[in-house]
């Protein structure tokens, strides 16, 4: 496989994270923290990836996307953004997960696990039996392993990558499969509106 350059990026969080991975192995990347708009800023963030690497839209040949879990509408900015410039440009797009990304890089057997509120995490074990698919568990009852990381364990192991970084080396090494999807493990917050719906006249 001839070595790929891809952009990768995430908004599943409270920022706005990209990198870009070069054929030679270099990665430029950016981080910035922010509680809301990543709609507006995802677009203008890479284009500023893509001219300080001195590349543009059209010597990317894949896209990594973050596909959760984690926050609705971060999920949906970036998954929509990833298929709509794959389309735009000719490329696959590959979703990662938050919980794959995490992992990359780490010991095995190894169980990640994202605290996900309420006394629950988004969990998914690595070269751990049993536990492989990932799900969302009470923290009381994950499972023990070897090597732990993820923000609902006090004692993790760190990241070996930034997340974004991550996501654009499981992308280079993985064969395009279906358009990047959300992965939910938990069904919207969204409370459902009070009033009654307009009736319609025929």
């Amino acid at each position: 496989m001839p070595p790929e350059t891809v952009l990768a990026f995430d908004t599943s969080a409270a920022h706005c994270a990209a990198a870009l991975l070069l054929p030679d192995g270099q990665v430029v990347q950016r981080l910035e923290p922010m509680e809301k708009g990543q709609a507006e800023r995802l677009m203008p963030l890479l284009e500023e990836l893509l001219a300080e690497a001195g590349l543009g839209w059209r010597d990317l040949t894949r896209i990594a996307v973050g596909t959760g879990p984690g926050n609705f509408t971060g999920v949906r900015i970036s998954v929509a953004a990833a298929r709509g410039l794959a389309l735009g440009l000719g490329i696959p797009a590959l979703g990662i997960t938050r919980l794959e990304a995490l992992a990359y890089g780490l010991p095995r057997p190894l169980l990640v696990a994202e605290d996900a509120r309420r006394g629950e995490a988004y969990a998914q074990g690595f070269d751990l039996q049993g536990f492989e698919t990932a799900c969302l568990s009470p923290i009381s009852d994950l499972p023990p392993a070897s090597h732990v990381t993820g923000s609902a364990f006090a004692d993790a192991l760190p990241p070996a990558l930034p997340l974004a970084e991550a996501m654009a080396r499981l992308a280079a090494d993985r064969a395009p499969g279906p358009r990047p999807a959300p992965f939910y493990l938990r069904s919207a917050d969204a409370a459902p509106p009070a009033d009654p719906p307009p009736v319609i006249l025929p």
